[in-house]
């Protein structure tokens, strides 16, 4: 992927949740909240705290969608960032 976001940004691709509960009812995706978690894929020059391949979790409302190469990602303000999943 050719992408390379500026400043402070990241590129995370949203990790999916499981589509039944726990107790085996299957969730039809259009009631499903998405995800709030992901993968860095891509980080901009001026981001310190998350390097390419860190689980996070972001913030419900922040960020850009973007589509590349057939998949989506969002393109996140390192400040909408709110930590690294261990």
């Amino acid at each position: 992927m050719n992408f390379q976001p500026l400043g402070k940004r990241v590129l995370v691709e949203r990790v999916e949740e499981t589509k039944t509960t726990a107790t085996g009812i299957i969730i039809p995706d259009n009631a499903k909240e998405k995800p709030l978690s992901g993968e860095v894929k891509a980080v901009g020059s001026e981001v310190e705290n998350v390097k390419v391949g860190d689980k996070v979790v972001f913030a419900k409302y922040g960020g850009t969608e973007v589509s590349l190469e057939g998949k989506n990602y969002l393109v996140l303000n390192i400040d909408d960032v709110l930590g690294v999943i261990k």
